[in-house]
């Protein structure tokens, strides 16, 4: 009996050795299709158009004319500040400038032709009178040649002639300075003085004008910090403007991705709170590294902003950067990693897993191009595969049935039972109404 106990031990322990382990597993067939290698980044928000509005002056808040959310264009007033000051010195430079311009038309058209006829009668009349001394000493010198006139008369003569030619000729130069160079200054000193008064002019009307806070861009009022009657300071935000009607996302993304970013690249936003996502594409990939973080700056804009949507908010942007036609594609779970490098687990005809190096392309959230190591159809294993040695015994199990198929089955099935009990209650009360009627006939047969 003993014996026979350690023979049947002996036997057990055996058949144990000898027994393979097996491994449930799902598989998938290689499939031959497009993929797309995708660079994510967590972007912010941002308009495409903001303008932070600030007074050029320091003045109350006489007037405020929109609210936060008001929808505004470009050129429209916004607010108007205390102008009382401004609107005075104005006027005064206007009255300025009007009297500049008045004596500019005077000397254009009356001042400076009086000053020439003047200069032309003076050269006219100095030039008479030089040729009337002339005569006079010429008549007295022959005389006096003659012996007829005593010496001073020819030496007074002389004196009156040299005195009428000198008037003569400061005349005659006068009328040509006048005439080449005085018409010239006269009309600059006239222009001078209106162009000094019209530029103090146009000074304080623009004064007057920055009291009048102006949009500088079409959008939306998205923040208002001061009311009416606060003392707007210069160059300090009154109004800020946000053209919402186009929406970028601003992220940073390593050196690395950023090489495979080109201008036009889809992309899809993930907004938190939405279910799907943003449609999008890469406006700007900037063209130097920030030194800080050393990352690149991208802009991923979208295509039509959904309200949810905002300014401010953070966002996954997932951007297409490379996409693969006609690539053979596996699930990304039945890719797997070894000293080696990537491989996969074919499920073979002898029902074991045969491990299969492979070089591995682009690699997309769900999926993975295999560029070579197998081939279209073979089927890889999904589920189960890992750790799992080359050569293991597999069982192949079919995926499980998604909850919503399981659901409508099961519905199905009540609504197959539902119409069954409806039948057998029908027949029962069918029969019920058959016995029924079948009592009177037996009493009266009695």
């Amino acid at each position: 009996m003993a014996v026979a106990a350690v023979l049947i031990a002996g036997g057990c322990t055996k058949a144990e050795k000898e027994k393979e382990p097996e491994v449930s597993v799902q598989t998938t067939p290689a499939e031959k299709k497009d993929i797309s290698q995708f660079v994510s980044v967590e972007a912010v928000i941002f308009p495409v158009q903001q303008a932070i509005v600030a007074p050029k002056i320091t003045s109350t808040i006489k007037q405020l004319l929109v609210q936060r959310g008001s929808r505004v264009k470009k050129g429209q007033l916004l607010a108007v500040l205390e102008n009382a000051d401004l609107s005075a010195a104005a006027e005064a430079s206007r009255g300025d400038f009007e009297q500049a311009e008045a004596a500019y038309a005077i000397t254009v058209g009356a001042s400076l032709p009086q000053q020439i006829q003047k200069a032309e009668l003076d050269a006219a009349s100095a030039k008479s009178a030089f040729e009337a001394q002339e005569k006079i000493y010429n008549s007295r010198k022959d005389l006096f040649q003659q012996g007829a006139l005593p010496r001073r008369d020819l030496d007074a003569a002389e004196v009156a002639w040299v005195a009428a030619r000198s008037q003569n000729e400061q005349a005659q130069k006068q009328l040509a300075d006048l005439q080449r160079i005085g018409g010239q200054q006269a009309l600059k000193g006239a222009e001078g003085q209106k162009l000094s008064a019209q530029g103090k002019y146009l000074g304080a009307k623009a004064q007057l004008s920055y009291s009048e806070i102006r949009s500088p861009i079409d959008g939306v009022v998205t923040d208002r910090p001061l009311y009416t009657g606060d003392l707007a300071t210069a160059n300090q935000p009154l109004l800020t403007v946000m053209n919402t009607s186009k929406l970028i996302a601003k992220g940073h993304v390593p050196q690395s991705e950023a090489a495979l970013l080109r201008i036009g690249n889809p992309a899809k936003l993930q907004v938190p709170g939405l279910e799907e996502p943003i449609e999008g594409k890469v406006t700007l990939v900037s063209p130097a590294l920030d030194p800080g973080s050393t990352t690149l700056e991208v802009w991923v804009e979208a295509r039509k902003p959904n309200p949810a949507l905002r300014p401010g908010i953070t966002v996954q942007v997932a951007i297409s950067a490379k996409t693969v036609k006609d690539a053979i594609v596996v699930p990304s779970a039945a890719v797997f990693k070894n000293p080696e490098g990537d491989y996969v687990l074919l499920a073979g005809t002898d029902d074991k897993a045969h491990l299969k190096t492979v070089h591995v392309g682009v690699r997309a959230p769900d999926a993975v191009q295999i560029v070579s190591g197998i081939k279209e159809g073979d089927p890889v294993i999904t589920t189960g595969g890992y750790a799992v040695p080359d050569g293991t015994k597999m069982k192949i199990e079919k995926p499980e049935a998604p909850e919503k198929e399981g659901a409508a089955a099961a519905e199905k099935k009540d609504s197959a039972d539902a119409d069954d009990k409806n039948e057998k209650d029908d027949k029962d009360e069918k029969d019920q109404k058959r016995g029924a009627a079948a009592k009177p006939d037996d009493k009266d047969k009695e």
